[in-house]
């Protein structure tokens, strides 16, 4: 179904995804999926790419009018409201985009959490949460370039919700429909933007086609 330009994915009923179709966007991933793009490179793409996701992600902020003094007269004009979000990226590859929202809406605090993978039940474990406060006030931008298995994304989002954060948005850059399924369903309230939607996860539960590891990638580790 499309609406708004946006191509809006439905399960159980949930219309809080959205798969980004912009042309930019959809360019900007086939560059990260190619193995020859280096550490650089591939850093600079996923900032640019967060940039315009977030962009679209960011229209449900809310707006009030001020006085402005122009050159020419008196006006009120919107600026936004409160100003009080926060980006939380899930530690490492989720540094990747905070820049590129950072760019959109400076004065957001950020937040970090740490999970890692388990190798061989390919379940996530938390190892750090550090969230700004007060962090029930806030709107809540949690980020992560690649959606897989799931774990990761929903656990994140408890730990949010267990310390009060209740508007919850989820970015990613790629999302394999195991893990978009799998998030949706558990936290139906919140609302979710793929850059792209990929095919399947293989056996060892990495997204395909993909773009390998997007944390080495970044920080150029192996």
């Amino acid at each position: 179904m499309l609406s708004n330009g946006k191509e809006v994915i439905m399960y159980n009923g949930n219309e809080n995804i959205t798969i980004c179709d912009h042309p930019l966007i959809k360019h900007k991933i086939t560059m990260l999926r190619m193995k020859t793009t280096g550490t650089n490179e591939f850093r600079a793409l996923v900032e640019e790419i967060a940039v315009l996701m977030g962009y679209e992600a960011l229209r449900g902020l809310e707006i009030e009018e001020i006085d402005v003094e122009t050159p020419i007269e008196r006006a009120k004009c919107p600026v936004i409201a409160g100003k009080k979000q926060a980006i939380v990226p899930i530690l490492r590859a989720g540094l990747g985009m905070v820049g590129g929202l950072l760019t959109l809406m400076p004065a957001a605090k950020v937040g970090h959490i740490g999970m890692y993978r388990d190798e061989v039940t390919h379940e996530p474990h938390e190892y750090y949460c550090k969230l700004p406060n007060p962090i029930d006030q806030r709107k809540i931008f949690v980020v992560d370039p690649m959606l897989a298995t799931g774990g990761s994304a929903v656990d994140a989002i408890n730990l949010i919700k267990e310390k009060g954060g209740k508007d919850i948005t989820f970015m990613c850059l790629i999302a394999a429909p195991e893990g978009l399924k799998r998030l949706s369903e558990e936290h139906p309230d919140v609302k979710i933007f793929v850059g792209n939607l990929d095919r399947e996860l293989n056996e060892n539960a990495y997204i395909c086609p993909g773009l390998g590891d997007a944390g080495d990638r970044i920080f150029g580790t192996k």
